[in-house]
């Protein structure tokens, strides 16, 4: 699970479709700026992985190594576009209300059906499924919790909480994998998941103290 929400670009060398909204300006006039569209290829990315986590979870349940081997394909793959899209909105400085709410859906979506589904068949712990389901619902509550105080940005740790959970599940989605390496993973994925969540908490604690006492000034 991402932990990035603004996630719409452009391609390079292309330009999105752009809309013009009239502002205030510092004269106290109307100022046109442009508004970027939200049919982008970032979102388009946002969207697509989205849609092809009904694949993967097909891919996965069917028997058979090579259906195994293609819900892992399919997976990396949507883990790409995550990765992706962040990049472009980062590069291009393209963001859209769309892209804000739909990006962290569809990460949860990926990996939370990821966990579930391997729960299901027997592979991973339910207690292990719900740690990290219920820390990254937990944090995206917390952020709107706080939002009128003001925006919790992502961590460099919640970078490395994505990159460790994508890590995991694909040892345990590829077959063969030794059970030591599988388990040595996700232990490790489990410990900075739970980690970053208590960051968060304190983050947000110190953000509405700040915000307390800036209204008491």
């Amino acid at each position: 699970m991402s932990e990035s929400s603004e996630q719409t670009a452009q391609k390079s060398g292309a330009e999105a479709p752009m809309v013009s909204a009239a502002v205030p300006d510092a004269a106290g006039g109307l100022e046109a700026r442009p508004m970027v569209s939200t049919w982008n290829i970032a979102n388009a990315l946002t969207v697509a992985r989205l849609a092809i986590v009904p694949v993967f979870i097909v891919f996965l349940f069917v028997d058979g190594q090579g259906w195994r081997i293609a819900a892992l394909a399919v997976f990396l793959v949507a883990s790409l576009t995550d990765q992706l899209d962040g990049w472009l909105a980062r590069r291009y400085g393209l963001v859209t209300d769309f892209g804000k709410i739909a990006d962290p859906i569809a990460d949860k979506a990926l990996i939370g059906s990821a966990l579930v589904c391997l729960s299901l068949l027997g592979e991973i712990a339910w207690w292990v499924t719900a740690v990290i389901i219920a820390r990254e619902l937990g944090v995206t509550l917390l952020r709107f919790a706080v939002i009128r105080h003001g925006v919790i940005p992502a961590s460099y740790g919640g970078k490395v909480k994505t990159v460790l959970q994508i890590l995991a599940i694909a040892l345990y989605i590829w077959p063969g994998v030794p059970d030591l390496a599988r388990w040595s993973a996700m232990a490790l994925a489990l410990l900075v998941t739970v980690a970053t969540g208590l960051d968060y908490v304190f983050r947000a604690i110190r953000l509405r103290q700040v915000a307390r006492r800036s209204r008491a000034a």
